[in-house]
């Protein structure tokens, strides 16, 4: 273009914003619109899906009768086991290995309901509604009893997501403020190795700092010193996670990494972690979700650490520990592999009598 050519509109937008500056105000438009979907998706309808249910009956065959009527309810909201023992079916509800008890009283028109709020007072709900309206069908009642009910000061239940979700912003803020700081990429696998150790101390800060916080501070969750050292070791191992993928997303994807942890622990994290909703009320996806993300693992993990004395806690935490070690992994992996190639781009662009570079 000669200097006395005006410049066209398209031609000026080209000079004032840069085609990757567009390329990222295109990303930032689609993680809302995906923040929206998912927390929309997620809990725009909550419905009961194969809610864990035992049924105590008198004698097996009242049970099986009355369990097979409740597995053939339109849309199988409840999938419900049959047995006579009441004893066994408590400790399985006390043990978090079934979300709700109905005993059969053949004797009366009146059965009683056993469920856990502590367990999700959102499930509890959910099936105490389906039971009652399925009892009601048989001109019969409910009487509700709460066997293991959430603390005075966990409105809900939802003080465990709360704290799980402080401990993964905490590690993903922490990685990106690092990367910030000191370049997404580490230069060399040495300086990798040096942020992810750098975590460590962080992690187990947030973690004590964190139980401390819902337990003698605010009285939220249980503060007995199981309970609290439960709670201080998931949290060092969220943290650890949360930041470890964090930084292997930006080892790989460079600043746009922080983007892509967001989408991984935010937009999909959390509306799937058994907040508002436990699994059983969300959609398949997310239900799927929460048994996968470092987020639904570790509210889990707080969840059966306070109320149900750290009953099958292991599976979620070797999630929590699956994620924290690949996330590891693969930003040295990534870290050494882009350290290589810019030794290789150095040796081609030097002088062919120039001294090679050192390789770390």
């Amino acid at each position: 273009m000669s200097p006395t050519e005006t410049p066209t509109l398209r031609a000026e937008l080209r000079d004032a914003v840069a085609p990757r500056t567009v390329a990222l105000v295109v990303a930032v438009l689609l993680l809302q619109l995906g923040f929206v979907l998912s927390y929309v998706g997620a809990f725009h309808d909550p419905t009961p899906r194969d809610v864990a249910v035992t049924v105590v009956g008198p004698t097996q065959e009242v049970a099986d009768r009355a369990a097979t009527a409740l597995n053939g309810i339109a849309g199988g909201p409840l999938e419900v086991t049959a047995s006579t023992d009441a004893d066994a079916a408590r400790a399985a509800l006390t043990a978090d290995a079934t979300s709700a008890v109905l005993v059969v009283d053949a004797t009366s028109t009146q059965d009683q309901l056993l469920v856990t709020t502590a367990g999700g007072a959102a499930t509890a709900t959910a099936v105490q509604t389906v039971l009652a309206q399925a009892e009601a069908t048989q001109g019969r009642t409910l009487a509700v009893q709460d066997v293991v009910p959430a603390a005075a000061g966990d409105s809900r239940g939802l003080s465990g997501f709360y704290l799980v979700t402080g401990w993964v912003v905490g590690g993903y803020l922490l990685a990106a403020l690092l990367g910030v700081a000191r370049g997404a990429r580490p230069a060399t696998l040495r300086r990798a190795v040096v942020r992810l150790g750098a975590v460590l101390p962080y992690a187990v800060l947030s973690g004590v700092g964190g139980a401390l916080v819902v337990g003698p501070l605010l009285g939220a969750l249980p503060d007995h010193a199981a309970a609290f050292w439960g709670f201080a070791g998931t949290g060092a191992l969220v943290v650890v996670a949360a930041a470890a993928v964090t930084m292997a997303l930006q080892v790989l994807a460079g600043t746009v990494g922080i983007g892509l942890a967001v989408l991984l622990f935010v937009v999909l994290g959390n509306p799937s972690a058994g907040g508002a909703y436990p699994p059983e009320l969300l959609p398949p996806f997310w239900a799927w979700l929460s048994g996968v993300l470092p987020n639904g693992a570790g509210v889990d993990a707080v969840r059966r650490i306070a109320y149900f004395d750290g009953s099958d806690v292991g599976p979620r935490l070797l999630v929590l520990a699956a994620w924290a070690v690949a996330g590891a992994v693969v930003a040295l992996v990534a870290a050494r592999w882009h350290q290589l190639r810019a030794a290789r781009a150095a040796r081609a662009a030097a002088p062919a009598d120039a001294p090679e570079p050192a390789a770390a």
